[in-house]
């Protein structure tokens, strides 16, 4: 800001001594006798003086933006600053970071597609084999229904200490102590023998690490704390890990919901297939007695024409009735037969004719 404002200055300063220069000349050349050729210059001198008029307003007026830009941006630092010191604030009271990362746990598992009850179930209660009554942050149910303990109560005041630290040897310690914690809070989660509270629960517990920053100044005070939490049977999962795990859970269950419909729907299958069967077999015995009775029709036409019409004749040559007796004729249609397309066979137990 400063900068521009000298710039500006010199830019000015220099464009009024310029015309300050030729006005005494023009002046100095009023006084002798001079011939009319001057007028182009006084009328420079003229277009000069509207424009650094010009340079002037919309320097005075750029400077007045700047400074209202500024004083916004002074303004939005300062609430920055309080909301900020408001947050570490918070984030400073123990159930504070214990609601936060349950909240993170759960809008994980909400993008990872699992459903409540069904996939996993939040803080539920149990007792360990030593007694001593637990409750987990979250229980996810594998497909093959084994289960797998999750906490989120991770401590990270040190790891605060440490962000705001401006010295580096302040900071060096300050994470070294956030690594100290986080190996004390593995040590009690291990202590705690989540996996023996829960029926077909994997052998191991997940500590959730709300921010993958959290686990990564951890690790650079002390690299070995990802091995040491595995000997205790304690994984540290950040959100983007946690998430391939649960998104690994999601698709096995869809997994076997697929599993689980394919066969329901092979045994709908076989079930239709045998009645298809069966239905088959009544069409074709339906078929056949429909061929008997044409047959037995047949043969009773014939039986009539031979036995009952020769008699019925004679009372129309006699003129007894008014019209002649109608003649049934025989019936020809034929039944068509249930046969395989061409060039398949029969299948199962479909029976045709």
């Amino acid at each position: 800001m400063d900068a521009t404002s000298l710039l500006l200055g010199l830019v000015t300063g220099a464009l009024l001594a310029t015309a300050v220069t030729l006005a005494a000349v023009a002046l100095l050349r009023r006084r002798a006798p001079q011939p009319d050729g001057l007028e182009p210059v006084h009328e420079s001198l003229d277009h000069l003086h509207r424009l650094l008029a010009g340079i002037e307003r919309d320097r005075a007026t750029a400077h007045g933006e700047l400074r209202e830009q500024v004083g916004t941006v002074g303004q939005t630092s300062a609430l920055l600053r309080r909301e900020t010191a408001a947050l570490v604030t918070a984030l400073r009271t123990p159930h504070v970071r214990g609601r936060w990362g349950e909240v993170q746990l759960r809008r994980l598992v909400e993008v990872a597609g699992l459903l409540e009850h069904c996939d996993f179930v939040e803080q539920p209660s149990a007792v360990n084999d030593q007694g001593t009554g637990v409750r987990p942050d979250l229980v996810v149910t594998l497909a093959d229904g084994k289960q797998v303990v999750v906490d989120a109560k991770v401590p990270f005041a040190g790891w605060i200490e440490a962000v705001q630290a401006t010295d580096d040897v302040v900071r060096r310690q300050r994470v070294a102590e956030h690594a100290r914690q986080l190996r004390a809070h593995v040590e009690a989660l291990a202590g705690r023998r989540y996996p023996t509270a829960f029926d077909s629960a994997a052998p191991f517990t997940v500590l959730f690490v709300p921010s993958d920053g959290f686990l990564t100044t951890a690790l650079e005070a002390e690299p070995a704390l990802l091995e040491h939490a595995f000997t205790r049977d304690v994984v540290i999962a950040t959100p983007s890990t946690l998430l391939a795990l649960l998104r690994t859970v999601a698709h096995s269950w869809r997994t076997e919901r697929l599993a689980r419909e394919a066969a329901s729907v092979l045994e709908v299958g076989r079930l239709l297939h045998a009645r298809l069967g069966t239905l088959s077999g009544h069409l074709t015995r339906l078929g056949s007695a429909l061929g008997a009775a044409v047959g037995r029709f047949n043969d009773t036409v014939g039986s009539y024409e031979t036995s009952v019409l020769g008699a019925a004749r004679r009372f129309d040559d006699l003129g007894v009735s008014a019209t002649p007796v109608p003649e049934p004729g025989p019936v020809s249609a034929e039944v068509r037969p249930l046969r395989p397309p061409v060039g398949e066979q029969p299948a199962g137990d479909l029976r045709y004719g």
